[in-house]
């Protein structure tokens, strides 16, 4: 008979012995750096994820053998290692809604003058995929991996309200869990989002994540069965007041979005480019 390890003292019980849990622990671990954090140490990530110091300890030891973590042993701090930005750009570089898209995204953001970028939903936020800024030196600094609240962006609310209704009340319920205090505010602008998709085809919110910024979202279906994404294009209200969002930024966001789909499915591009906002729409899957 094997005699049993001791566990060690302050270990993860349910990690313990459990491969699957190991595995999950250690992406809990990656997900926790951000687009802002360039380095992060053994107590921020045990705040961020959560876990007991022991796990944290032993699964970074294994993500740096690995090389999906880096050790500055000057600083005692953890950086993104090699093995998970080469695994980060593959995905993009094989995303065909990415490569199609940023051409795209980039002549809408010359023309607008904002910044466009394009996301999918990671948990509660929205995470980039891939970002273009016009030459303007007044525009929006976020990149590739960089995260945004879903209900208080123009690209979580497109988000949400393209997501079929059963899984949009499931997210809708964890978004309020999250954020009890804020609960009527939740609903009240994910009902204007879903409302203002449906009559306009775009969802705008004008100063609902900073004051001074102004954006429209659209969400996109892809047909090769890639995930949901959304759209999103803005900037400060100086560039893009309430009115250029209504009648200019948001029909040339769904214009964007109609070639990006005409593009994937083979159709004429040209054809696409002059379809209106309002006939581009598909009923919400």
């Amino acid at each position: 008979m094997r005699k049993r390890t001791k566990p060690e003292e302050g270990a993860d019980p349910v990690e313990s012995g459990n491969p699957a849990a190991s595995l999950t622990r250690g992406l809990e671990i990656l997900r926790a750096f951000t687009a802002n954090d360039s380095t992060l140490g053994n107590q921020d990530l045990i705040e961020r994820t959560g876990l007991p110091k022991a796990t944290v300890s032993r699964l970074t030891a294994t993500l740096v053998a690995l090389g999906y973590l880096h050790y500055d042993d000057r600083l005692g701090r953890y950086s993104i290692g090699p093995a998970t930005v080469s695994l980060g750009y593959s995905a993009l570089s094989s995303s065909a809604v990415v490569h199609i898209g940023r051409p795209l995204m980039q002549e809408l953001a010359d023309k607008t003058g904002v910044a466009v970028a394009l996301g999918t939903r990671d948990g509660l936020e929205m995470v980039y995929l891939a970002s273009c800024r016009s030459m303007s030196p007044v525009t929006l600094r976020l990149n590739v991996g960089s995260r945004l609240p879903i209900w208080r962006t123009a690209m979580g609310l497109a988000y949400l309200a393209e997501m079929r209704p059963e899984i949009r009340d499931l997210v809708l319920e964890e978004v309020v869990r999250a954020e009890p205090a804020q609960e009527t505010q939740i609903r009240d602008l994910v009902a204007e989002a879903i409302q203002s998709y449906q009559t306009l085809g775009f969802v705008t919110t004008l100063g609902n994540w900073y004051s001074y910024i102004n954006a429209v979202g659209v969400a996109f279906r892809p047909t090769d069965g890639s995930p949901l994404v959304a759209l999103t294009c803005g900037g400060i209200v100086d560039i893009v007041p309430k009115q250029t969002c209504l009648e200019q930024v948001g029909p040339d966001l769904v214009r964007t979005v109609s070639r990006l789909r005409a593009v994937l499915t083979g159709q004429a591009d040209a054809a696409a480019a002059a379809v209106r906002p309002k006939d581009w729409k598909t009923t919400a899957e």
